[in-house]
């Protein structure tokens, strides 16, 4: 039967953390009133991490892995989405920066037929544990007007992984996507906004890891990923 919710994990070299977070994820939905599955996309991981999913294919029920040649974050997110069979998909970070009981905060935005709903560490109520460095919040915030002048006006952290979205608006969206990346989040939510899909942005309780994979390159990479999806929406380059 088609599942109410798809929870979707990309993770690459997540031996160490994904354990605890599949834990606590199908500990929080066991609980919950809707049928769910839950989807590990493994990215071309180095070390032991499809090993570690593999083990709890007996201890979870309605879990599955994908695994895949490393295409980046990007590629595993819309690979995971589109596999999944949920009438909701939502992705979520390896680390479980935010939990699993976040998306209790979105149910109400979908019953009002918004498209997307998206996890934001900005939005008045959003909670920082502990809260970022003052010069990462100022990199952060200087970044986020670059997008926002650019590509989406009144949104204040694309980047959040904790996003859901409806399965039409995933099956229209998610097969567009040209970047592989980090900068694919902006780029679904571009186009889900050129589409007339409605989006919510919503607090979330976020735990800061100090593992990231994200490097200061990537933020770099993920600006000139901007200025490219606002180049390929004003040449049509999606064919919408």
């Amino acid at each position: 039967m088609k599942p109410y919710l798809s929870v979707i994990i990309p993770a690459y070299n997540e031996a160490k953390r994904l354990p605890l977070t599949l834990i606590d994820i199908d500990k929080h939905l066991k609980e919950a009133d809707f049928s769910y599955e839950i989807i590990v996309v493994n990215d071309g991981s180095k070390d032991a991490t499809l090993e570690i999913a593999q083990r709890f294919s007996h201890l979870i029920k309605n879990f599955r892995i994908i695994n895949q040649e490393n295409t980046g974050k990007g590629g595993a997110v819309k690979r995971g989405m589109l596999e999944a069979k949920g009438k909701i998909r939502l992705f979520t970070d390896a680390d479980n920066s935010t939990s699993i009981d976040q998306f209790n905060k979105m149910i109400p935005y979908l019953d009002e037929g918004y498209g997307a709903i998206i996890g934001s560490r900005d939005a008045k109520g959003a909670k920082l544990v502990p809260p970022q460095p003052w010069h990462k919040r100022i990199a952060g915030n200087l970044g986020n007007l670059f997008i926002q002048a650019l590509l989406l006006p009144g949104i204040w952290d694309t980047q959040c992984g904790f996003k859901a979205f409806t399965e039409e608006a995933t099956k229209k969206i998610f097969p567009l996507i040209k970047i592989n990346r980090w900068g694919f989040d902006m780029e679904i939510l571009a186009l889900a906004k050129k589409m007339g899909y409605k989006i919510k942005e919503i607090p979330v309780v976020w735990v800061n890891s100090p593992f990231s994979h994200v490097s200061a390159t990537a933020y770099l990479q993920v600006l000139w990923e901007v200025v490219k999806i606002r180049w390929w929406l004003t040449t049509n380059k999606y064919k919408l």
